[in-house]
């Protein structure tokens, strides 16, 4: 059973890993006061102030922001006691890095998510998951600020589809009550990404997604979050990962868009394939196009699923 102290760890993980929560806590770090308001973050973020004022009442709301009125304005500010954690997560933009920081942090994730996966893995087995993943995700140069928390998450996310995909685990069809989909595509910042937050949108605790690339990108395409949020479907805590192969064998549903042969092939998988114009470099009306046709393949898909 996963302690408290895992769950909180685990939540706020997953709050600071969300790409446009990242960006507000670096660029109020980055100020020389170290605050902003919604209006100046919307501003720096091309977001609309409802969207940004959303996620930072989250932040707040959890303790990771102060908000300080002065007359008309209100100003964020990173709560003291959460300046650490958050540096920590968001990392350090230092121009070599630090061996024994990385470390230090690598080995704290590694404590937190050993407390979440206790009873399923032992803390090796989650300590050399944790290493892995933080060395897959550097091998991106421009992966730097929120390397340690992509690196919590994303290790986090493998070991879950690690014991999702145990041979004594039924399949959905076979005893499973929630399907698992599995989106792919070549940079896992635009069409796979769209699929699974339209997938979750809908579908909620019905289906769980993930997503994966064969070549990732190293965040989003802005383009991509803001055709989203115009339909009101969050992003979340998404960002490109590379494919591994534990994700590939714990889904019962594999879609890819355009990358070819690089995912492997597991019988008693259902394989989809969906020709869809990349997004990268094209105009939001264009994205636009792409995005409903996405839509309406999730929702041909998920009315396809076997699930209450």
């Amino acid at each position: 059973m996963v302690s408290g102290r895992a769950d909180a760890a685990a939540s706020g993980l997953a709050l600071i890993a969300d790409p446009t929560r990242a960006r507000m806590l670096s660029l109020i770090l980055a100020r020389p006061d170290g605050r902003a308001t919604v209006t100046e973050l919307a501003a720096e973020l091309g977001l609309r102030q409802p969207t940004v004022s959303h996620h930072a009442k989250a932040l707040h709301d959890e303790g990771v922001l102060v908000r300080t009125p002065e007359g008309r304005r209100a100003w964020y500010s990173v709560a003291p006691d959460q300046a650490e954690r958050v540096g920590d997560l968001l990392g350090a933009p230092a121009s070599a890095p630090d061996p024994t920081t990385d470390a230090a942090v690598l080995d704290r994730i590694a404590s937190d998510l050993a407390d979440r996966f206790a009873g399923v893995f032992g803390r090796e087995t989650v300590a050399r998951y944790v290493r892995e993943s933080h060395e897959l995700l550097a091998e991106r140069s421009g992966i730097t600020r929120r390397l340690p928390s992509l690196t919590a998450q994303f290790a986090a996310e493998r070991l879950s589809a690690l014991a999702t995909a145990e041979p004594q685990r039924p399949r959905a069809g076979g005893g499973r009550a929630v399907p698992e989909v599995l989106f792919v595509c070549v940079q896992n910042a635009g069409r796979s990404q769209m699929a699974a937050a339209i997938l979750r949108h809908l579908a909620g605790d019905r289906v769980h997604v993930r997503t994966a690339g064969s070549a990732p990108a190293d965040a989003l395409r802005p383009a991509v979050v803001s055709a989203l949020d115009e339909i009101g479907v969050p992003v979340g805590g998404e960002f490109p990962k590379p494919l591994t192969d534990e994700v590939v064998r714990a889904a019962d549903v594999v879609v890819t868009m355009g990358c070819g042969d690089a995912c492997p092939i597991y019988p008693g998988r259902r394989y989809l394939d969906w020709e869809l114009d990349d997004p990268v470099g094209l105009p939001l009306e264009r994205v636009r196009d792409i995005r409903d046709r996405i839509e309406a393949h999730v929702r041909d898909l998920l009315a396809s699923l076997d699930i209450a």
